[in-house]
Formats: C-alpha cells, sequence, structure tokens
C-alpha cells in the first residue's frame, strides 16, 4: 500500500504535493508565490537575480508574510540562481524556496531542481517567463490579475500543467486578515 505524498491543499480540488518543484507564470505569479509563502510556516529563501529591474519591497509583502521569515539572495545570473536554489533544496534548512528565472528552464535544470527538492523535503517554485518551463515541474501555473472595479484583489489562477492531477482554474481572492486564498464564485452564483 503506498502513502499519499505529502501535500497542502491550496485551493479545493487542487493539492499542491510538497517536496516537488512547482512553477508559476504571468502578472500574477509574485502574488501567488507570497500566497505559498503565507501557506506554509518558517524561514523562506527568495532568490532573484541582482540586475532585474522588480526586487521585493518588505512593506509589500507584509500584507502576506512577516518580512522577516524572507531570507534574499541575489545572484548575478541564472546559473547562480539555480545553483544556489539547489543547494538550498537539498540542505532542507528552508520550507520554501522560491527562485525568479529569466530564461527557460531546460529539462536538464528542471530535474536538478525536482530531484534537489525531493531530497531535502522542501517545496520549490520557480517563478518563470510565459511558456519557458521545464517538463520536470510537478506542475505549472498561469497567474493574472482581473478587473474587478469593486475589488481590486481578485486574480484568476490556472492549472496549466500537472503530473497527478487535473487542470482547473480558479477566480481567488486573497484575504489580508486571515492571510489566506479563498475561492471567489462567478457573478450569480
Amino acid at each position: 500500500m503506498t502513502r499519499p505524498d505529502p501535500h497542502i491543499t491550496l485551493l479545493p480540488g487542487a493539492p499542491l504535493r510538497l517536496a516537488r518543484c512547482h512553477e508559476a507564470e504571468g502578472p500574477g505569479a509574485t502574488g501567488f508565490a507570497l500566497a505559498l509563502a503565507a501557506m506554509l510556516d518558517g524561514p523562506l529563501l527568495w532568490i532573484a537575480q541582482s540586475w532585474t529591474p522588480e526586487q521585493l519591497n518588505p512593506v509589500g509583502i507584509s500584507r502576506y508574510i512577516d518580512p522577516a521569515r524572507l531570507l534574499l539572495v541575489t545572484p548575478k545570473d541564472q546559473d547562480d540562481a539555480l545553483a544556489v536554489a539547489e543547494d538550498a533544496l537539498r540542505a532542507g534548512a528552508v520550507r520554501l524556496v522560491i527562485v525568479e528565472v529569466t530564461k527557460p528552464l531546460s529539462l536538464l535544470a528542471g530535474r536538478r531542481l525536482q530531484l534537489a527538492a525531493e531530497a531535502g523535503r522542501t517545496t520549490a517554485l520557480c517563478l518563470i517567463p510565459e511558456g519557458a518551463g521545464s517538463n520536470a515541474a510537478d506542475t505549472r501555473w498561469h497567474c493574472a490579475p482581473v478587473f474587478d472595479p469593486a475589488d481590486s484583489t481578485h486574480a484568476r489562477w490556472e492549472i496549466i500543467k500537472n503530473k497527478k492531477g487535473t487542470l482547473a482554474a480558479f477566480t481567488v481572492h486573497w484575504d489580508e486578515q486571515t492571510r489566506r486564498i479563498s475561492l471567489v464564485s462567478p457573478p450569480g452564483q
């Protein structure tokens, strides 16, 4: 008898296996990463290349997590970012490693991250440019904001790759008070 993989229920019907490598793309990918970080306790490592113009703002992320939990690393390029991510995943000292990449991930790079995540029992999330993921990823999510004049916190998260489950799309809302994601019903329901 096999035991189910440890997972968190990110959304109803969308479990996310822990100790695996996942990917998020789209203009809402950073929000997805922060929501995932809010669901896991303990320190997290965020790896962003030093030359990228967009950097994390502690005041901005405080809506999601305590900035004191964040360890930020800014390597000079993608090769160094992936090497840091692999070492951190394999070490297992943090619950979540988030790595921003700017170029497509090769199958080899994705597989190395997957193996390191499994070895260290640490979850990885790669923030990738659209269409630049690796076949080795367990899941891939496309995340985008939803225009709603009544509430600017709505987003659409869509599972576009899933090795162990089905594909689905969700309209979600970030609740700053509870620091949790909730589903938003379609209009009229």
